[in-house]
Formats: structure tokens, sequence, C-alpha cells
């Protein structure tokens, strides 16, 4: 897949993301750009939770989509 693919796909669930993770701001969502260790990192950070936690959430998350 290509950059520009992971870019528009990124943009396509950028809203889901932000309908699971209210928290995270619009500066989160540059920091991540698709990349899910970031995603799970600012959650991790955002909402005070343990690292394999926010990697669960992710996980059940990814699956839902």
């Amino acid at each position: 897949m290509n950059t520009d693919r992971i870019e528009g796909n990124w943009k396509q669930i950028k809203g889901k993301v932000q309908e699971q993770w209210g928290k995270l701001t619009d500066d989160d969502f540059d920091v991540i750009a698709g990349r899910r260790e970031q995603l799970a990192g600012k959650i991790q950070e955002r909402y005070g939770i343990a690292r394999d936690e926010a990697e669960r959430q992710v996980r059940e998350w990814e699956k839902r989509l």
C-alpha cells in the first residue's frame, strides 16, 4: 500500500477513531497520522490507562470496523 492510500484511509477512519476516543485532539491526530502504535500511545496518554489496555482497545475497535 502506498503512502497516498494510507493517508486516504486515515482520513476516512479518523472520524470513527474520534467517535470511539473523544478525548483525542486534532494535534493528537496529526501525531498519529494513521499509525496504529501512535494511536495506542495517545489513547494511553489521554485516558491514563496501561499500554496493554490501550492495545486491547485498539484491537477490539479494529475488529468492529
